[in-house]
This record gives C-alpha cells, structure tokens and sequence, in this order.
C-alpha cells in the first residue's frame, strides 16, 4: 500500500528543509512483543545497527556481557529478541543502502573509548590520587564509580559520605595526612563545600575539587548541560580565597589537566578546581591511548624523618609557599585550624599579621601564573572573527570552523584552559589582533565576557549565548559566525536556545500521543 510504499523509500518527511528523515516504527509494541516496553531502546539499536550495517552479532555479545551474569539468560535472550525485531524491521520497511553512514568493524589502533568523567578519574589515578570522598550528584557522580573500580587495583580508598560536606572535609583529612585526595560533586553540592573549601586555603591544604555543571538555580536541571557556575566557582567562600581553576576542553585534556591539578595543589597548597560540565562529563569519545610520560610533584613537603629546629608551617618568607610536613614528622608540630593565624597557626587577629597572610596566601597564584599554559589558539593567525571561549565548547567550535572555511570565511579560536589565574596578557594580545571578536559559552549572562571586561578592560562585543540544558552544535555556531561576519552592528548578543519550530513542536506531540512510537 501506500504508507509501506513510504516507509520503504524511507522518506516520510523532511523536517523543516533541514535534511531530516522520520522513519516510523512501532517500537512500543515491538519491544512489548520482546518481553517488555522498557525494551524499546533496545528495539531501536537494533534498527540503527541495519541503517549503519554493523555486525548485529557484536551487539548481541554486548548484551550477553551486561547483562548475563547480573540479570540471568532470560534477560539477555529478551533483549537480543528486541534487537533482531529492531534490526529485521529497519531491513525490511527501511531504505538501509540509501543510508550514507556505514560503520565498519576496526583493531583497537591504540585508541581509548572513555567519557570526560572516566579520563579524569583515570588522570588522578595516574596522578596518585589514593583517596577520594564524596557525595554522588550528577553528572559528577561516575568519578566515584569509576574510582571505586579500581579500589583494590591501585589501593584507593572511595568513601561514599553522608553529604557533601563531610566529603569535601575528609578530603582535606587525607590530604593533611599526606595524601593525595579529591572530591567530586556538582554547583549543588559545591554549594555545601565552600566553608570547607575556605579551610583548605586557609590552612594551605593541597586539594583537588571536581566540580560538573548543570544547570541551576538550585536543584536546576539535574541531567542536562551549562557552563553557568564559571563565577561561582571563581569567588565561592568567605572573602578572597586563592584557588586555581582549571577547565579542559575535551577528553584528552580532562586526563591531561587533571594530573597538573594534582601537581599544582601540592606545589602551591592550595585547592585546584577541575571545571566541567554534563556534556564534555559524560560523553564518550574515541581518543588515543594517553601513553605520555607523567611527573609527580609533590613540593616542598615533608613526609618522614625529621624537620629543622625552629620549623615554622606558616613562614613568612620570599617564597609564598613554606615548608609542609604531615603528622609524624619529628619537629613538625603546628596548628592548623580554620581561624586567621601566625606562622606556627596560632589565632591571630592583628592587623599586620591578616595583611601578612592573606598577602602571602595570593602571591601563590602570581608565581603559578609563570608556570601555567598559555591559552592555545586554534585555525589561521589572521582570520575575518576570532572567537574566545572555554571549557565543553571546544569541539563545537572547532568544527564550527571547519563549516565556515568551506564557505571562505576564516575564523580562529583562543581557548582558555586556565581561568584562575586569568590569562589576560594573552587575551589581551588575541583582542589587539582581532578584526571582530566573538565570546561562545554556555551560560544566560555570558560570565566569560564579564572576565575579560575585568581582567583586560574590554567588552567583547559580540557574543553567542546558550542556557538551555543543551550542548552547542556546530552549525547553530556556524550559522551564527556567519550573521556576525555579515552584520554591520558594533555589538550583538545572539542567544542559541533552539525553541522547537511549529512543525518539531507538532511531531514532539504526536510521539508523546503514540506512547514513544516514532
């Protein structure tokens, strides 16, 4: 008839001109016919699996490997049962050769199949990370899981804690002890960690902090993506408390910059934070093995033995970072509390002793700031927009470029990976050379700009702005450079916030209708 006349062309609609093929498919009703409606995922892999023309086999061990020895072969034979109904269906209503993306089986090559999360629990593994406590709030919550994985591999100890208080707390404890240790969470609980946070600067206690964004206020959105926590993170804690914070752009870097982190908060001792988000947190790429020699920098730190007569913890001297011992250290005996102190740690309120402190405590970040790299700047040296930005941004933005270079348009991109110290020599050498400069982050307000504006004294003009859960993607980028490269305006702020078109809205209705049908 004439609808499977349609379906087997495999064109039912052409969703707003953008290229878009609706396939129809009773999934629910298939997935019921396998063993249950919470198999219509399952129902869907294996008809994705006929369009891209894999090895349903290969799926099908996948399935024997989760599921197996966890849920029986009930379960698995259920499931399998799901993916050939799926698959047999795509083959038979579906144009499958008309299908452009093929996929082929490959040897490994060296290459690694891991989410942000997973490279960053492994970088502080490989860093020396033996102690990890938190509390688990999404999407920070698979650096817990992935470190208690290799709990008895590598000698960790994983505290699941009662709050994220007490997490960041023991954290602290450890790292007093001598340990290397971290804690993880999201803007949420970092909410709950700030006083502690305040306590590792105080007591210049070397601490690394995970902190995976997600949208807010308060509990916010707790599955989807932003970058709305960049000041947050920045001030968080009573007065000024130094702290570096560091954001990677891609999986590579959440291995790379995570090891740093943990030399960094040791050489300085101070807290670090790892600034991520949902997106770049939880999304899987395939990347090269990380076989780069690591160094291990522990600094000026004390672990056995013995310390000179007349040790002071906090000394006041031409280096801002002194001389750390851990408990047991013979001579090392100091206070290390939360209150403003002297050079042994004794409360201490004189004017001259809180200037001396607090001085010597921000000097840190001046001397870290030497050492830091410089922001790296992607595409030609001379190019029609320069786009500054940070953090999960990275990959739309470079294949953002990639779009434009086919239409002539040269466009290159300045990523800052360090936000704290900022970088704002080099920012201010991009803005110099730029013909138009554009700020790209995933937030309402556009707090990256802010940071230029106070750092460099220059309000970047024009800015994309995104604060709707979801990830860029390149051509909205794409589109968006290209208004930008065309407009006369001095300034511009254009919001990427895809509210659904008339006809998505429509389709959106009629899937909820079927019950998740389509």
């Amino acid at each position: 008839d004439s609808e499977t006349t349609k379906l087997k062309s495999g064109l039912v609609q052409d969703v707003n001109g953008r290229g878009i093929q609706l396939l129809d498919m009773p999934m629910y009703k298939m997935a019921l016919a396998a063993g249950g409606k919470i198999m219509r995922n399952v129902v869907a892999m294996g008809a994705t699996i006929a369009l891209i023309g894999f090895d349903l086999e290969v799926f099908n061990q996948i399935l024997e490997r989760n599921f197996g020895a966890k849920k029986g072969n009930a379960i698995v034979e259920s499931n399998v049962k799901a993916a050939k109904a799926g698959y047999d269906f795509a083959q038979e209503k579906f144009n499958c050769a008309g299908f452009d993306w093929k996929v082929q089986k490959k040897g490994t090559g060296g290459k690694l199949f891991l989410s942000g999360n997973e490279a960053i629990a492994l970088g502080a593994i490989k860093a020396g990370c033996r102690f990890f406590s938190g509390y688990p709030m999404t999407p920070a919550s698979s650096v817990m899981h992935v470190m208690a994985s290799f709990e008895k591999d590598y000698g960790l100890v994983v505290k699941h804690t009662e709050d994220e208080i007490a997490g960041i707390n023991m954290a602290i404890g450890a790292s007093y002890a001598g340990v290397r240790a971290m804690t993880a969470t999201s803007g949420g609980g970092y909410c709950l960690m700030t006083e502690g946070f305040g306590l590792a600067a105080q007591t210049e206690t070397p601490i690394v902090v995970v902190e995976a964004m997600r949208p807010g206020p308060a509990t916010g959105m707790a599955t989807h993506s932003g970058q709305g926590d960049l000041r947050f993170v920045l001030h968080a804690s009573t007065d000024d408390a130094p702290r570096i914070v560091v954001a990677p752009g891609d999986i590579t870097e959440c291995y790379d910059e995570t090891i740093r982190a943990f030399n960094l908060a040791e050489k300085y001792q101070l807290p670090v934070i790892i600034l991520t988000d949902k997106y770049l947190a939880e999304s899987y790429v395939t990347t090269a093995i990380f076989s780069r020699p690591v160094i291990i920098d522990r600094g000026q730190t004390v672990f056995s033995g013995a310390v000179p007569e007349g040790y002071l913890r906090y000394k006041l001297a031409e280096s801002p970072v002194s001389l750390r011992t851990v408990p047991g250290v013979k001579g090392g005996e100091h206070v290390a509390s939360s209150y403003e102190h002297d050079e042994l740690g004794h409360e201490r309120e004189e004017e001259t002793i809180k200037i001396a402190m607090a001085t010597k405590r921000f000097r840190k970040l001046a001397l870290a700031a030497k050492e830091l790299p410089a922001p790296v700047l992607y595409g030609p040296k001379q190019a029609d927009i320069t786009i500054l930005s940070w953090g999960s941004t990275k990959g739309p933005i470079l294949e953002a470029i990639r779009l434009l270079e086919k239409k002539g348009i040269k466009v290159n991109f300045l990523q800052a990976v360090f936000l704290s110290p900022f970088p704002a020599e080099k920012i201010k050498e991009a803005i110099t050379a730029a013909k138009k400069i554009v700020t790209i982050e995933g937030n309402q307000s556009g707090q990256f700009a802010s940071l230029i504006r106070e750092n460099c004294l220059v309000d970047p003009p024009y800015k994309i702005l995104k604060f709707d859960g979801r990830p860029f993607n390149p051509e909205d980028i794409a589109e968006a450079l290209e208004t930008i490269n065309q407009s006369h305006k001095e300034e511009d702020i254009i919001y990427l916030n895809n509210a659904p078109t008339p006809a998505e809205a429509a389709i959106a209705a009629t899937i909820n209708r079927k019950g998740g049908s389509a």
